[in-house]
């Protein structure tokens, strides 16, 4: 799971092995950062998955040392620097389709987090129907310290998960938490040494999809898909937040400051 690939490989790689579907994020040399690409692949796979009934059960992790750090900042950085409120349209979009998809495709999802989950990773970690974690995974609601919205679902299932005042906390302050903490919080079913993270992941897929699908599929159909609507609500609001966020003055000292490592000045405006 944790191995990465030339840079010339595709953004995602899949792979069966007996009934469950492994997606691995694969932009290593990026920490698996959310870019069109990647948000698109992803989306299309998960699309595609859903309609095949061979397919029980889908584990999602990352290449490298990181599950997936959130969006590309170069990429946002770019557009931001241009004033193009476009630019971040299509991975937000792409984002939705996907953490939509993971809650209501009929199979399964569990999210392997081998390293760090930020932003937009995190969320889509989130959303999945079961997570475990190596015990070196970092989890964050990043988005403040650029002066962006939290998106890929993150104000419907943080909240839903710890509660509106310690999501606040995680959202307004944008700090990172460790793999134990996230689990005293209630958001990881299960903490591994990071070496049995893929034999425990699997082992949990191969044990569900060896499981009755009909059973199986009404559970997770009754527990998230019925919530469909209300997601699509939060993630549209999301959406129109973010892209005022984006454009915001806030946001370009925030992505600055970040390339520059030093500690943003926020103006409010």
């Amino acid at each position: 799971m944790s191995q990465g690939a030339p840079a010339t490989a595709p953004v995602l790689l899949e792979s069966v092995y007996g009934g469950v579907a492994l997606l691995v994020l694969n932009r290593p040399e990026r920490m698996n950062a959310l870019n069109n690409e990647l948000a698109t692949a992803l989306y299309g796979a998960l699309e595609r998955i859903a309609q095949d009934d061979s397919i029980r059960v889908v584990v999602l992790t990352g290449a490298g040392r990181a599950f997936c750090a959130g969006g590309d900042l170069a990429v946002i950085g770019k557009g931001r620097e241009a004033n193009n409120s476009k630019a971040l349209e299509p991975i937000l979009r792409a984002g939705m389709g996907a953490v939509l998809k993971i809650r209501t495709m009929p199979q399964p999802v569990i999210a392997a987090v081998n390293g760090a989950a930020a932003g937009a990773g995190m969320n889509a970690a989130l959303a999945a129907d079961i997570r475990i974690a190596a015990e070196e995974a970092m989890f964050g609601q990043n988005f403040a310290k650029v002066g962006l919205f939290p998106d890929y679902g993150g104000t419907y299932f943080l909240p839903e998960l710890v509660g509106p005042s310690k999501a606040a906390e995680m959202f307004y302050t944008g700090d990172m938490i460790d793999a134990q903490t996230a689990f005293n919080l209630g958001l990881l079913n299960r903490v591994v040494p990071s070496g049995q993270l893929e034999t425990e992941a699997m082992a949990v897929a191969q044990r569900i999809a060896s499981g009755p699908p009909l059973a199986i599929r009404a559970v997770k159909k009754v527990l998230f898909a019925s919530h469909k609507d209300a997601l699509e609500r939060a993630l549209e609001a999301e959406v129109a937040h973010q892209v005022k966020c984006f454009a915001s003055e806030d946001c370009l000292e925030g992505v600055h400051a970040f390339f520059e490592k030093r500690a943003p000045q926020f103006r409010g405006r």
